[in-house]
């Protein structure tokens, strides 16, 4: 049967994140970590499952945006339930505004898709008092602000009426209908606290304001989704059999890093600053950080804070540091675009179907080598030859066309100081200090790699063919 080109445009769509748990996404998954220098994701699996089952456990997660941290978590995900354990994965970007994120902010995010997640197993909780009166407290709030401003209710939230001490009926508005707390338990969490959030999301004056509210409130917020959400959840999942309860915020790698109003830049201050706050749930926690902090004159605070290093996911290699081909993680790259087109066949009967995607095995190892590993902008210059060709085979021209058009892009925005820290590094194979980390690896400019002896660092392919790199 012919290859379907809209079918596999679809496959290789570079905005998708494979769920290793979902059959056909589990066929297109390729296993990197033979040349990514360590089994990183089975380390952060066994540091909870085969170490610290029963201890709460808090771990990071980093690499370069687009490199495959959302697949590999989700692999992860995968894993930690066939041993047991409940595991509660979310995207942060979905509940917070990722250019001005608090720590209040990420603790309310986990406690609603926590009690999401457990609404959903039907697991029953005593009515959580303390967290009741925090979310009335918080709506309040923000419905006097947006009444301040000349609204007459709090849109997707509801007119907020009661004034009684503890009280939580419907007449205190949450938008949710009528709650019967003894019997739904910790029903009312979820969308009481995504109302609250969403609506605070879209205004930075809300944000503000309930972030004065959180702010001298965060250890007691801790405190009580300690003890009325996860701590209560451990003990009911463990009657289901369940191992533990383990919390994966992926996309906190995207928080912006840009300077908080005092001056501090906001990853630091999240992670740096505030970090040992969001190491004291009680649960198996993991969060995505930004790579920027590995470059960080405050690395080792965060790695005090946490009682851990980073796990950092490189790129993968399509060279070694001497330059000379990397062929394992050549003969992988080929093998993740293949198996997009058949998924089905085993590796050496998808090698003798290359003449049907591409116009010879050079062309896909040009895309494979122009892309530098970086998985996501190989499946992006592949998406835009199929869309620029719009049928097989895909030819060399129509790639070195989706090359020339990206490398041109990329040196526009770079100037002659910043060539000549790409000749540095070119020649060094280093990158050092906060500085040239925001030039040159924030921008995809350069990449990391690893192995077991050393890390080091590459021009972005893209570049190297650039007419000024020389």
């Amino acid at each position: 049967m012919a290859l379907d080109l809209r079918k596999f445009f679809q496959a290789t769509n570079p905005s998708k994140t494979l769920t290793v748990e979902d059959e056909q996404d589990r066929l297109y998954y390729i296993d990197f970590s033979s040349v990514r220098g360590g089994q990183i994701i089975e380390e952060i699996r066994d540091n909870i499952a085969f170490f610290s089952p029963e201890e709460p456990t808090c771990q990071l997660f980093t690499g370069h945006i687009g490199c495959g941290k959302s697949t590999e978590l989700r692999r992860l995900e995968a894993e930690l339930k066939q041993q047991g354990f409940h595991v509660v994965y979310f995207e942060s970007s979905e509940d917070l505004e990722m250019g001005d994120v608090d720590v209040g902010d990420i603790l309310l995010a986990i406690a609603r898709r926590v009690s999401e997640s457990l609404a959903s197993l039907h697991v029953p909780l005593e009515e959580p008092k303390g967290l009741k009166n925090l979310l009335q407290g918080a709506a309040k709030l923000l419905q006097t602000e947006i009444e301040l401003s000349g609204e007459a209710s709090l849109p997707g939230i509801g007119t907020i009426k009661g004034s009684t001490e503890g009280d939580f009926s419907a007449e205190v508005g949450l938008g949710f209908g009528q709650v019967n707390a003894s019997k739904e338990g910790v029903s009312f969490v979820a969308p009481g606290i995504g109302k609250i959030t969403a609506k605070a999301k879209n205004s930075p004056e809300l944000r503000s304001k309930l972030r004065e509210y959180l702010g001298p409130r965060t250890a007691s917020l801790i405190e009580i989704i300690n003890q009325e959400l996860l701590e209560p959840a451990k003990i009911q999942l463990n009657k289901l059999d369940k191992a533990g309860l383990v919390v994966i915020v992926d996309n906190l790698d995207r928080v912006e890093n840009r300077p908080t109003t005092w001056g501090r830049p906001q990853h630091e201050y999240l992670f740096v600053d505030r970090g040992e706050q969001l190491n004291q749930l009680n649960c198996h926690a993991i969060y995505t950080m930004p790579l920027a902090l590995m470059f960080s004159n405050d690395l080792n605070r965060l790695t005090s804070r946490f009682a851990t290093d980073p796990h950092v996911l490189p790129m993968v290699p399509v060279r070694f540091s001497d330059g000379s081909e990397c062929t394992e993680g050549m003969a992988l790259l080929r093998q993740m675009i293949l198996a997009r087109a058949f998924p089905r066949q085993s590796p050496e009967e998808r090698l003798d179907r290359i003449s049907e995607i591409f116009d010879t095995s050079a062309t896909l190892d040009r895309l494979c080598q122009i892309s530098g590993g970086h998985v996501r902008g190989l499946l992006r210059t592949l998406n835009d030859c199929i869309k620029k060709q719009r049928q097989f085979p895909i030819t060399k021209e129509t790639l070195e066309l989706a090359i020339k058009k990206q490398c041109d892009r990329m040196s526009k925005a770079i100037d002659d100081e910043e060539w000549e820290l790409l000749r540095q590094v070119r020649d060094n194979k280093r990158v050092s200090g906060d500085a040239n980390y925001d030039v040159l690896v924030r921008s995809m400019f350069v990449y990391e790699y690893r192995d077991e002896e050393e890390s080091w660092f590459e021009v972005n392919p893209l570049l190297v063919e650039s007419k000024y790199f020389e």
